[in-house]
């Protein structure tokens, strides 16, 4: 199976019909009912508008021009009463959409995760953090605001917009026919400015995953920014990211406002024809005071929603784009799945094979050529090689967090591609050079691959990994907090959590990959006592850069360049005099020229 990039997944169609139809189906439909209530609500604020408009009759005629003082009371009584309405059905809807908008996001974001989690290692390596990050903070909000806001415009404004024009041509149609008659010139730059937005605004969306990832680079790495005196650098690409997002929010705004001197400029036109027409009409006597100042009301009043819907293409393809954004992540498919067929995987003794196994991580660099390995029951297989010989993607195959090209590799004579892979990841457990804790608790990370774990089995697994004891001298103990990424423990102490973690879950088949090789001479002591409690009874593959560590394994595969050059035991290899030989005889040259170094300055020390 290929190992292509899949960060770049085609959505299929991204035109505004199709995306609106999948908003409709995936996450507007399961909110019917609120927005039947709101669109209820909305009908109310709109019927409320106009009756207002039709208010200004009676106050004109009955009040201002008869001076009927039997009606003034009632008039002023039931403008109170409209206005109260409206607020009320203008607060429910209000409450109604920001809720349909508000689950909707969460709706996303979760359907983001649960796909993120099921998705291939390799997306990860392909995509910045700040950019996934961006789906679920920027990207979801905007499609809160496509959803939420394009139906309060096309509900309550267009409601009320309808209402007023139909009153307004209830009135006097001849008049209302030529106030509205330049409005259809408006379509054309409203078309053209909603294409523009949704192309800035999808580079505006990627840009702000640049700057997520480069904050998310400079505040994880300060320590190493700091040891290089490169504060200015960083702060010159964060604030080149923040003005490239400044630009194109600008451009967005510059984009969007186009549309305001010409909807001003139309609605100018529109009362001025209003004026002359009907004033004049009242001037002859047609037409009442009362019911022209009705008209010019209900005009006026619909003036503003006019010019919101002719704004809402505008804001529908900014949540669009994020929509685009959004669905390219949930119609992503992983290229490592189950197969349709796959069984649970059953171990009976734990032997992993590699059976002339080729590999590469895209379609033109070879990372393994050839590959034929067997680990036995029980037994311990080293790696050993140059870096970016292909030690770190033989272990990387083995839970399929890649599959291979060619070839195959089996536990217990089963194609690890022929098992689910929930019963294959159960069966085999992993301890790296980088350790990966959660801002949690000890036990809780402890705990991790067996979260129902008792506090005996938590506290047995740490004893096995020499952890026991500095984790009861800490002030909560096994409820100390251990910081973001285990920040608050030293560099060994996260190293056995890791290991008790890997005890606990209790898998057959264990991975290390340089475990020991970060840390201190003290440190080291304490994780390769613990690393060897953890290898007893188990089929173990590890890699290590010093040889030291692996003199007792059964097997050391020498790799280079992707292929296996020499396999044996230690005394086998050193016997051949061959690539390890040199390679050992090398590191122990090093480490006895690294301990009289250490001898003699203690000596000098002595002597002073």
């Amino acid at each position: 199976m290929s190992n292509k990039k899949i960060n770049k997944m085609p959505l299929g169609d991204a035109s505004t019909k199709f995306l609106i139809k999948r908003l409709f189906r995936d996450y507007v439909s399961t909110q019917l009912v609120k927005i039947g209530l709101s669109l209820l609500a909305m009908t109310i604020v709109a019927g409320s508008t106009v009756m207002l408009a039709r208010q200004m009759e009676p106050i004109i005629n009955d009040i201002f021009l008869n001076q009927n003082e039997e009606l003034l009371l009632p008039i002023a009584l039931s403008v109170v009463v409209i206005f109260f309405v409206k607020g009320l059905a203008t607060f429910a809807q209000s409450m109604l959409m920001q809720h349909v908008g508000l689950e909707i996001i969460a709706r996303i974001q979760t359907q983001l995760f649960k796909k993120l989690m099921r998705t291939d290692l390799a997306y990860f390596h392909e995509e910045s953090s700040g950019n996934l990050v961006s789906r679920f903070t920027n990207d979801a909000n905007m499609l809160k605001g496509v959803v939420s806001n394009t139906l309060t415009s096309i509900g309550k404004d267009s409601l009320t917009a309808i209402g007023l024009v139909g009153m307004m041509f209830y009135q006097d149609w001849f008049l209302a026919t030529i106030a509205f008659a330049a409005f259809p010139t408006a379509i054309l730059p409203i078309a053209k400015t909603g294409r523009r937005i949704r192309k800035v605004s999808t580079n505006t969306q990627e840009t702000l995953g640049l700057l997520t990832t480069r904050l998310d680079e400079a505040f994880q790495g300060i320590r190493h920014v700091k040891a290089y005196n490169m504060e200015d650098h960083e702060t010159q690409r964060v604030s080149d990211t923040i003005h490239k997002v400044l630009r194109l929010n600008l451009k967005s705004a510059r984009t969007s406002s186009i549309l305001s001197p010409i909807m001003e400029t139309l609605g100018g036109i529109a009362i001025a024809i209003v004026i002359v027409y009907g004033g004049n009409e009242v001037i002859q006597g047609t037409k009442d005071p009362g019911s022209f100042f009705a008209f010019i009301t209900a005009l006026l009043l619909a003036y503003e929603p006019i010019k919101k819907l002719s704004k809402l293409n505008a804001s529908m393809q900014t949540g669009l784009a994020a929509a685009h954004r959004v669905y390219s992540v949930l119609d992503s498919e992983p290229t490592i799945k189950d197969a349709a067929q796959a069984k649970v995987l059953e171990i009976s003794k734990g032997e992993v094979t590699f059976e002339q196994v080729d590999f590469n991580y895209d379609d033109q660099t070879p990372a393994l050529n050839n590959i034929n390995l067997i680990a036995k029951a029980g037994q311990t297989i080293a790696l050993v090689g140059a870096s970016g010989a292909g030690k770190t993607s033989i272990l990387n195959l083995i839970p399929r967090f890649y599959d291979v090209n060619n070839g195959r590799i089996t536990l217990d004579g089963q194609d690890i591609r022929d098992v689910t892979m929930s019963s294959l990841r159960q069966s085999i457990a992993l301890v790296s050079q980088e350790i990966q804790l959660f801002d949690d608790t000890i036990r809780a990370n402890i705990a991790y691959g067996k979260p129902n774990s008792s506090e005996e089995e938590v506290i047995v697994a740490a004893q096995n990994a020499h952890a026991h004891e500095f984790i009861q001298s800490l002030p909560d103990g096994y409820d100390t907090l251990v910081g973001p990424r285990g920040s608050r423990l030293s560099g060994g102490q996260r190293q056995r959590v890791a290991i008790a973690r890997a005890m606990i879950k209790d898998a057959p088949i264990l991975l290390l990959d340089e475990a020991t090789s970060a840390l201190d001479t003290e440190s080291e002591r304490h994780v390769q006592t613990a690393l060897t409690t953890l290898m007893q009874g188990r089929t173990t593959l590890v890699i290590a850069h010093r040889l030291s560590t692996v003199i007792d394994a059964d097997i050391i595969y020498v790799m280079d360049h992707g292929r296996i050059i020499e396999q044996g035991s230690h005394s086998e290899l050193v016997e051949k005099g061959g690539t390890y030989a040199k390679l050992y005889a090398l590191q122990f040259a090093e480490e006895a020229q690294a301990v009289n170094e250490n001898i003699g300055s203690s000596e000098i020390s002595t002597k002073r």
